[in-house]
């Protein structure tokens, strides 16, 4: 697959496309069209195994979506799940699949600062 810029805007789009199905702006992601192709996108929410971890979307043109916590030491990112299946699956099916782990932000900063 040859990386010109059509391919980097259509890798945009679906970037853009994902994001928006996962109801967030997409202020805090990367697309990198090389080779191999990549995507980063930071999400809202927190992971019940890591909940004080910042929690990201990551994407490559062989493997499809998978999800990764940040790490404390600034290490790379520790992926905790794949999704599976094509590399480019409907952007509503990404959105469905990351709604199966991530917890609501609000939740989490209720629980966590809760009164008893």
């Amino acid at each position: 697959m040859e990386f010109d810029d059509t391919v980097r805007l259509r890798l945009r789009r679906y970037v853009r496309l994902v994001t928006e199905a996962l109801g967030m702006t997409g202020e805090s992601s990367y697309v990198e069209a090389g080779r191999p192709a990549r995507a980063y996108l930071a999400v809202d929410g927190w992971v019940e195994d890591f909940p004080d971890r910042d929690v990201a979307l990551l994407w490559n043109d062989e493997d499809g979506w998978s999800a990764a916590v940040e790490t404390h030491g600034g290490e790379d990112l520790r992926v905790i799940a794949w999704m599976g299946g094509e590399p480019t699956p409907p952007p509503r099916a990404v959105a469905k699949w990351a709604a199966t782990f991530l917890n609501d932000a609000q939740k989490h900063h209720d629980v966590r600062f809760a009164v008893a």
